[in-house]
């Protein structure tokens, strides 16, 4: 089993906290989709998680959407960076047509808002029913832009943070939790 002993600060939402925040926004969910159908759209490699989980809370809750769809795309802004670098590139779009569809983007973290309003400019131009977004962990801090996000489950604080779905490197998404990295760990 792979271990991150010692790089680990702090525990800012246990596996308890989250799955919380994801039972109460899949109830949410199915509550403002009853009896229509629902596209989830997961932003990858991060939102796997998010996606997955919402997507067995949306079903759990009575009276939620007539059918549940999802799909994935992939964007990127970070690179191995611990920062955005401003610049949001698709790297795997969309399976099917969302046309006429209600769609709800499914993002792990929304921070500066650029990779959410890219998503949300590109999608509404391909004329779903409805697009709505749903964030796991919230970082309003640093907003660059102004983005509309209807379901939010966690504020999140202003730290560069890992775990369930979210990396440094490509290492710790598989945490059950989300966590701050000792500042070490970026010196490596």
């Amino acid at each position: 089993m792979q271990t991150y002993e010692g790089t680990i600060e702090r525990i800012l939402f246990d596996r308890t906290e989250i799955a919380e925040a994801i039972e109460r926004l899949g109830r949410q969910i199915a509550r403002d989709y009853a009896g229509q159908p629902l596209l989830l759209l997961g932003v990858l490699k991060g939102a796997l998680y998010v996606a997955a989980d919402l997507a067995r809370a949306i079903a759990r809750s009575p009276g939620g959407p007539s059918h549940l769809e999802m799909d994935f795309l992939v964007v990127s802004s970070y690179g191995n960076s611990t920062r955005s670098s401003g610049e949001v590139r698709m790297l795997k779009d969309t399976s099917e047509n969302i046309g006429g569809k209600n769609v709800l983007i499914v993002e792990d973290i929304v921070d500066n808002g650029l990779t959410l309003s890219y998503l949300q400019a590109l999608l509404s131009g391909r004329n779903p029913a409805d697009l709505r977004s749903c964030v796991l962990f919230d970082k309003p801090y640093r907003r660059r832009v102004d983005v509309p996000i209807e379901y939010v489950g966690l504020v999140a604080p202003d730290e560069f943070v890992v775990g369930y779905g979210l990396d440094y490197q490509e290492k710790y998404r598989n945490l059950p939790y989300l966590a701050q990295l000792r500042s070490w760990v970026f010196s490596e």
